[in-house]
């Protein structure tokens, strides 16, 4: 049956589009998650490749209505299930973790020293529920029974960090490993947060044209990362 070519499709080629344009040498897509963002320069360092970063669940229906991908890295076991679900990758595997961390902007003008200061007068921002970082969000905030209402829930973990690095919101939930590639914002950890490490995961696209190859990288970011990993903030899975 003939796809249809929807916005989301259409996002992603015009992306991989463009990063063409600045490589011709690229070969394989990676659709991987905003969190992985980090690890960009590093991975085109090993072999060339075009990114499409953002957030795993519209990763995932990207890869699910055709869009071009060869190896997809979501940061949760809980998305990359819906792609097995679907049939669209192969084999996952554990890559490594992460944890959520809170982060303030420069000088935390709100005065905020732990989870438990944010006051409803606060801005506070996370990620929404349909993505990783907002699913561990709301574990966390359950956990430690939170009930302010955030003003704002993104689509990926970067648009939080774009909100409060420019001062637009008083706080946020991000990754430790976002956290740690902006050292301008202010961290503050979160009580109980490594509860709910975030696994991120690796597989290749069942309908890449190029499987070899991606597997070739799955491999080396399974086997011969731990030291990019750690680098950037994340455990390196065992």
């Amino acid at each position: 049956m003939k796809k249809i070519l929807t916005p989301l499709i259409a996002s992603a080629l015009a992306a991989s589009s463009l990063s063409a344009c600045a490589s011709d040498q690229a070969e394989l897509n990676v659709f991987a998650a905003s969190s992985t963002r980090v690890l960009n320069d590093a991975l085109t360092a090993t072999t060339p490749v075009l990114f499409n970063n953002g957030g795993s669940a519209s990763l995932v229906e990207q890869i699910h209505q055709g869009a071009p991908a060869d190896l997809l890295i979501t940061a949760s076991e809980k998305t990359m299930d819906k792609a097995v679900d679907n049939g669209d990758v192969d084999k996952p595997r554990v890559l490594a973790t992460n944890t959520m961390v809170m982060v303030v902007p420069p000088g935390n003008p709100a005065g905020i020293s732990s989870v438990r200061d944010l006051r409803e007068d606060d801005y506070f921002v996370r990620c929404d529920p349909s993505v990783p970082c907002g699913d561990i969000a709301d574990k966390i905030m359950e956990d430690l029974h939170l009930t302010i209402t955030p003003d704002s829930q993104e689509g990926q973990v970067a648009d939080v960090v774009g909100k409060v690095a420019s001062g637009e919101a008083d706080a946020g939930f991000v990754y430790s490993t976002d956290a740690a590639a902006n050292p301008d914002l202010e961290v503050i950890p979160i009580e109980g947060a490594e509860k709910y490490r975030n696994k991120i995961m690796g597989a290749v696209v069942t309908h890449s044209e190029r499987r070899d190859a991606a597997e070739q990288l799955l491999d080396t970011l399974s086997d011969d990362f731990d030291e990019t990993w750690t680098k950037y903030g994340f455990q390196p899975a065992d």
